[in-house]
């Protein structure tokens, strides 16, 4: 709790005195000197994000999502791929939480045999997981550099099927909570914490606008690969598409959807609906439908977080969560918001995760 109230402090306009710091005198990070110990995010790209089932990556597998991007990043920065020490990939939903596939991405992007890949899967946290560990070899000397990456495609694999679990589970509360369902978590915090329909609307209809104005201004233009790749429409034909900024990221209109949509079943007496964020695919590096407005809703009030720092280009209700890559697309778009102020600060990509967890981070811009 000690550190949530420094880091909300330095968030925070309205916070304490005793810890809102002025960050020029922060003891967090590096206080804008370097260091041999400092670990650097050197380059970050991701693709658009499409709606599963619909949009224009439907048919595309988590492979090609991958390797376009794993491409591009080392095209960007000019490095030769056996340079690197490890790729560390999060994701969830294939099988073995995709070890197969980022293998077979990582050759075809024509990395070599010699640099070793593995994946990570902490659920909705597996992109940013993936960065922890690479960091974290970084910071041990076990390597120099590394690759961290995020990948989930949610039109060919879905949530349903918890696995193999002892009939014991409900025998242990804790246990047995942990195949609630996200609406009916979304639910309880509600009704817990008094987070009514409005307070999420507004919140969600905000992350729509927020998106819908960086987008129009170009804001994602650098973050995103276009991906070229075919998709099948209704009649069974086949077309190819360039997916980039403008056909990718779907974001909703506006007021809209969130005051015309019941309830999501079955939480037809409730008040999540069309504020929660959409089931989609997509690959970032550094849906199930996650109806976690709720929980955004109550953490930003209880931490007393201005509403116009918190994801003022948009959040996963407007632009989508794509379960194993969030983590990553967050940090893809937190470092060029960043850069793109052009002036030393702080930032935190943040989620709720799965079971009962929750993961964060924070980083910092020094400055051009």
């Amino acid at each position: 709790m000690h550190r949530l109230k420094i880091i909300s402090g330095h968030l925070s306009s309205s916070g304490s005195p005793s810890y809102t710091r002025d960050l020029r005198r922060t003891e967090c990070g590096s206080a804008g000197s370097s260091s041999p110990e400092d670990v650097v995010v050197v380059h970050g790209r991701r693709t658009a994000i499409g709606k599963a089932k619909r949009g224009a990556f439907k048919d595309t597998t988590p492979d090609e999502l991958l390797s376009a991007v794993m491409t591009a990043v080392l095209s960007d920065v000019g490095l030769s791929p056996d340079k690197l020490g490890d790729v560390c990939v999060g994701n969830v939903l294939q099988p073995g939480a995709g070890a197969l596939m980022a293998r077979v991405a990582h050759f075809l992007s024509g990395f070599p045999e010699t640099v070793p890949c593995y994946t990570v899967n902490r659920q909705c946290s597996s992109g940013l997981q993936a960065l922890f560990n690479v960091a974290g070899a970084i910071r041990s000397g076990s390597i120099d550099l590394g690759l961290a990456c995020g990948v989930e495609s949610m039109s060919l694999r879905a949530i349903g099927n918890p696995g193999d679990l002892s009939s014991r589970l409900t025998d242990i509360d804790k246990a047995r909570d942990c195949i609630i369902p996200m609406g009916i978590t979304s639910e309880n915090i509600a009704e817990r914490f008094g987070i009514s329909r409005e307070k999420q609307d507004a919140f969600a209809v905000s992350s729509q606008q927020k998106a819908a104005r960086a987008q129009t201004s170009g804001l994602f233009e650098q973050e995103i690969v276009p991906v070229t790749t075919r998709v099948e429409d209704a009649e069974g034909k086949e077309r190819v598409v360039t997916v980039s900024q403008g056909r990718g990221d779907p974001i909703r209109s506006p007021l809209s959807a969130g005051r015309r949509l019941k309830p999501l079943p079955p939480y037809l007496s409730g008040s999540v609906s069309g504020n929660s964020s959409q089931v989609s695919d997509g690959w970032q590096r550094p849906y199930h439908r996650s109806v976690n407005v709720s929980q955004a809703v109550y953490c930003v009030e209880k931490l007393g977080i201005p509403l116009e720092k918190v994801n003022p280009n948009g959040g996963a209700i407007a632009l989508g969560h794509p379960l194993g890559c969030t983590g990553a697309r967050q940090v893809v778009t937190l470092l060029n918001e960043l850069r793109r102020r052009g002036k030393r600060a702080y930032g935190v990509v943040s989620m709720c995760i799965g079971t009962g967890m929750g993961a964060a981070a924070v980083f910092e811009y020094p400055g051009p």
